[in-house]
């Protein structure tokens, strides 16, 4: 029966590589063939040499792939789940191999229905709702490129076992042991070369193993992850054997290029020679399609104008690289493509202005990646070293509430800073805005504050390194197309080794978000970024400057305006009046009174960004402020601690502090 069948596909052309194999107790795929032998939906397909494309490079997109029959893990209704054994070849593709977002996942689920599940961190399995709840029953194996915190994941590639959560029971970096001396050897998800995964359940030992390796390499002896864990109180039965996966903000796509399954026996072998060939990069076509017609020119005038050509470009895009810079090259976009990108930084992509520098608004010629392009003048050449090396490996940070830093170009006395682009552009539009279609509720507002509070926890505490942003305000809060907080522009941040005393800098940063024992010192700890934060609360709180030379003749300073409210007993009518009282009070003078306690003029009594989230989220009950010595003003206080009368001065004058009362020390 079966010769006859492969018969009848090579009398017909079709690829005896793609035949599949299936029985009650085992399938084999060789490559895959449109609508015959898969349930695919959303952004899966099935591409014409037989690859499973699961992501087709579309931004936020996701995409399933089911074995279109249930089958049945277990002998009888009330049996445990039986032995299985998975294997499947895979590989990501990504525009920018330095960088992937999201991956895949093998998945064991009771339906094909994912439509309520998101796409981007949750690999279109979860939602935000569901995602945990053992009503679930799932089990998935994740291959992941991204870092999420929110699921705890252990790096930027790895993998993990998931049980009804994105949360792994087990995870570790992507890589497999060498059979012949032990070794650990690592591997890259994201290479876009083609890897082996077996995942194998043991039913009487109640025991998950999962191994990985190259595809020539025949499956090492030790798996990658072993964990003992009884899925008969996870599966239900029938339940569907597929994959699942989504994209993010760059252009990735995910393969299955073969697959086998056995019940109670190992998965058939993958024979690697009948698999599709994966696409070869875009750029290798475009490079063959510009070499032929030169190469059919004539050769003296080919010569000729490539030199001139070149001549030409080289004075356009003339940028400068050093030896240093070699290290840093993944991370180092071109001058020419971020010229096109902008076209040229015409004032028509021109996104905003500051002190710093222009950002304008591009998309990158071989991915149409929109990116937001910021074109910093740097003071002088000292010191640039350091400052590229930490613009990289700020870069290297990945977090939902992170303005991603994808890279740098540094042409003549200019550094040009690429982040991703945001699409509902800064805070401050929407604080300041005179539409009423554009201003914020107060949900909005409040979620907003508890991201860019959950972002400066991860840069000061989580991170390998400490992470001190020094310019928080709420024009550098960007908001992406769910109107979610991100904190960018970290041209100012600078980064310390944990444990490690904070060195002094210039004083940079903006009126009325400074510190003044940073005006005083120079030295800028996490506890300025606190100052900073505390003055970002009051201004989205208040939907006010932090400094308003229009406002009240007494109170230029908006701590100081709310702090007289505080005293009056008045705080909630310190609150933006366009939200007219449709707001959560007990929220709103939360967020009032740990800004002015963030802004605190002495260090010991400002929180730290542990606390802050805690005070936010509930998990902490913030304490009663106290009106003792409450007629002490600022200047006074910072006197008696024996700041120098200069730096006093400054403060006067410049950042109008006023009279910060004492809020109790301490707290």
């Amino acid at each position: 029966m079966k010769f006859f069948l492969l018969c009848f596909l090579l009398c017909f052309g079709l690829k005896p590589a793609f035949f599949t194999a299936a029985s009650d107790d085992q399938l084999l795929y060789h490559g895959f063939t449109a609508g015959t032998n898969l349930t695919v939906d959303e952004a899966a397909s099935v591409t014409p040499n037989g690859l499973l494309e699961l992501t087709n490079g579309s931004l936020g997109c996701k995409g399933h792939a089911f074995y279109p029959t249930p089958l049945h893990f277990r002998k009888s209704h009330n049996d445990t789940v039986q032995s299985f054994s998975v294997a499947f070849v895979f590989a990501i593709h990504s525009s920018y191999p330095i960088m992937s977002r999201q991956g895949l996942a093998f998945v064991v689920a009771p339906s094909m229905n994912f439509s309520t599940a998101l796409a981007n961190q949750y690999l279109g399995l979860m939602n935000s709702q569901n995602n945990g709840n053992l009503s679930n029953h799932i089990f998935a194996i994740e291959l992941d490129t991204v870092l999420n915190i929110e699921f705890k994941d252990i790096n930027t590639n790895h993998v993990g076992i998931d049980i009804n959560s994105l949360q792994s029971i087990e995870s570790n970096s992507a890589g497999y042991y060498d059979d012949r001396n032990g070794t650990f050897q690592d591997m890259v998800l994201a290479s876009g070369d083609a890897i082996q995964v077996w995942v194998d359940y043991n039913g009487e030992a109640k025991k998950i193993s999962v191994t990985m390796a190259p595809l020539q390499m025949a499956k090492p002896t030790r798996p990658l992850i072993s964990t003992n864990y009884d899925l008969s109180s996870v599966l239900q039965d029938p339940s569907y054997i597929g994959f699942s996966s989504s994209g993010g903000e760059v252009d990735s796509r995910h393969y299955v290029l073969g697959w086998s399954f056995g019940m109670n026996k190992p998965a058939p072998l993958i024979n690697s020679v009948k698999l599709p060939k994966l696409p070869q990069p875009k750029h290798q076509s475009k490079l063959l399609k510009i070499i032929l017609p030169i190469a059919s020119a004539i050769f003296v005038f080919a010569v000729g104008s490539m030199v001139i050509l070149l001549v030409r470009r080289k004075l356009r895009y003339a940028e400068l690289k050093e030896d240093w810079e070699i290290e840093f090259g993944p991370h180092r976009f071109s001058y020419k493509d971020l010229f096109h990108a902008t076209e040229g930084f015409k004032n028509k992509h021109l996104l905003g202005a500051g002190g710093f520098g222009k950002v304008y608004k591009g998309a990158l010629p071989s991915t149409k990646l929109e990116v937001a392009v910021k074109r910093v003048s740097h003071e002088s050449r000292q010191g640039l070293k350091e400052f590229v090396a930490e613009v990289v490996s700020i870069g290297r940070i990945r977090h939902r509430n992170l303005v991603q830093l994808l890279g740098y170009c540094r042409r003549k006395d200019e550094l040009l800073l690429v982040y991703d682009y945001m699409s509902n552009g800064s805070l401050d539009k929407y604080l300041y805005c005179d539409d009423p279609m554009l201003i914020l509720n107060w949900v909005q507002r409040f979620r907003i504050i508890k991201d860019i509070a959950s972002g400066l926890l991860y840069l000061h505490e989580k991170w390998e390194k400490v992470v001190i942003h020094r310019d928080i305000k709420a024009s550098n809060v960007l908001l992406d197309s769910e109107m979610n907080g991100r904190l960018g522009d970290f041209g100012l941040a600078r980064l310390y080794d944990h444990g490690t005393d904070m060195q002094t800098t210039h004083v940079v940063g903006t009126i009325g978000y400074l510190a003044p024992e940073l005006i005083c010192t120079g030295k800028a700890t996490p506890l300025t970024d606190v100052f900073a934060f505390g003055i970002f609360l009051l201004e989205v709180a208040c939907g006010q400057r932090p400094v308003n030379s229009n406002a009240r003749a007494n109170q230029p300073l908006l701590v100081d305006w709310v702090l007289e409210h505080w005293n009056k007993g008045s705080l909630a009518e310190a609150v933006d009046t366009r939200l007219q009282n449709d707001y959560n009070v007990d929220e709103a003078c939360l967020v009032l009174k740990l800004g002015l306690l963030c802004a605190h003029p002495f260090t010991n009594a400002r929180p730290n960004m542990q606390s802050i989230m805690r005070y936010l989220d509930g998990d902490l009950q913030f304490p009663d402020l106290t009106d003792t010595d409450m007629s002490f003003s600022l200047l006074s206080q910072m006197q008696g601690e024996g700041f120098d009368r200069y730096a006093l001065s400054y403060l006067s004058l410049n950042t109008s502090i006023g009279t910060i009362s004492g809020l109790s020390g301490g707290r």
